[in-house]
Order: structure tokens, then sequence, then C-alpha cells
């Protein structure tokens, strides 16, 4: 599964929240303007608008077979480019929370290595946390 995540200024994938940027691309930023859209109330309300608009035509259209693929079509269209766009915003929440789950493990592996010297069992528990850290890389799909 490819993620989509953040650039740092050098141009290489960002891996901690301060490699972030914060720079969107053009589509990136159109993504999440319409996930915002299709989680509000009022989308809902659209498509059932949308619903009962269709449902009276049967009357004005010839068959019931063009009735049935006029919101067949209008469905289909809409669901396959809302996937795509809340595909995209979905993979970069998912990125995002990695980045911040790296930076805590990174600060408490920092930690444990100071206080290894008076808890010696944190030396084992540190070396758990970094084979831990990048697990989601190792096991993923692709």
């Amino acid at each position: 599964m490819a993620q989509h995540a953040e650039h740092s200024a050098t141009g290489k994938s960002a891996t901690m929240p301060s490699d972030v940027t914060g720079k969107l691309s053009v589509f990136d930023r159109f993504a999440t303007a319409a996930s915002a859209v299709a989680s509000k109330a009022g989308f809902f309300v659209f498509c059932v608008i949308l619903v009962l608009v269709w449902a009276p035509t049967i009357f004005l259209l010839p068959s019931v077979d063009t009735w049935q693929l006029v919101i067949n079509t209008a469905t289909t269209i809409i669901t396959f480019l809302l996937v795509a766009l809340l595909q995209n915003t979905q993979s970069r929440s998912d990125a995002a929370v990695q980045q911040k789950l790296n930076a805590l493990a990174d600060g408490l592996a920092d930690l444990m290595g100071e206080m290894s010297s008076d808890h010696p069992d944190l030396r084992r528990h540190r070396r758990e946390l970094a084979e831990a850290v990048g697990l989601e890389d190792r096991e993923s799909a692709g």
C-alpha cells in the first residue's frame, strides 16, 4: 500500500513531525475540502434530495431500465470520485499519525537509554521498542 507521506524541505519523505513542511499539493487541498464537504450533514441531505427528485422521474422516462440507469450512473460516478478523494485524505491522515507515533517512540527510546544505567531492564525494553518502530512497513501488504 503506497503511503502519501508529507515531504520535507529537502524533498525527502518526512519521518518526524518537525520534518513536515505543511505544504499540500493542489490535489491534496481539493481532496481535503471534498472530504470536509462529504462529512457534513448537508451532503447527506443533498444525496437524499437527489433520490427524492429521481424517484418520480419514473413517470417521465420511457422505460424502467432508463429510470434505473439514471440513478445508477449518478451514484456510481459520485461513489467512484469520492472513494479516490477520501482515500487520499485517509492515507495522509494515517501517515501523519504514524509520524507522531514514531516521534513519541523516538523520545521514549531516548529517555529509556538515559535511564537504563539505573534500570537494567530498560535496555531490553528499549531494544524491543526500536524493533517495533517501523513494524507497519514490514507487515504491510505492499
